[in-house]
């Protein structure tokens, strides 16, 4: 199961995190600048869990859109003037 979620689902916002995290990770390790490293960690956990700064998937529209929508009987009802 942690195979299936770690290897699927990889869109272009994920693949940039990643590139960033291992990026920025370079550059800390190369000028031990342990901010950039903390910063290369935070880019590198949200490719790896698919998350975004607002959390799992909370600003994600759903995969599965409902095929048969449920039309509802409207009943009008006339209103006169006295």
């Amino acid at each position: 199961m942690i195979k299936q979620y770690l290897f699927r689902n990889w869109h272009l916002m994920r693949w940039l995190r990643l590139s960033l995290g291992i990026f920025i990770g370079v550059q800390a390790f190369q000028t031990h600048d342990l901010l950039s490293g903390a910063i290369a960690l935070f880019f590198l956990f949200q490719a790896v869990t698919n998350t975004g700064c607002c959390g799992v998937n909370q600003c994600n529209i759903p995969d599965q859109i409902n095929s048969s929508p449920q039309e509802e009987k409207i009943i009008f009802e006339e209103i006169k003037n006295k």
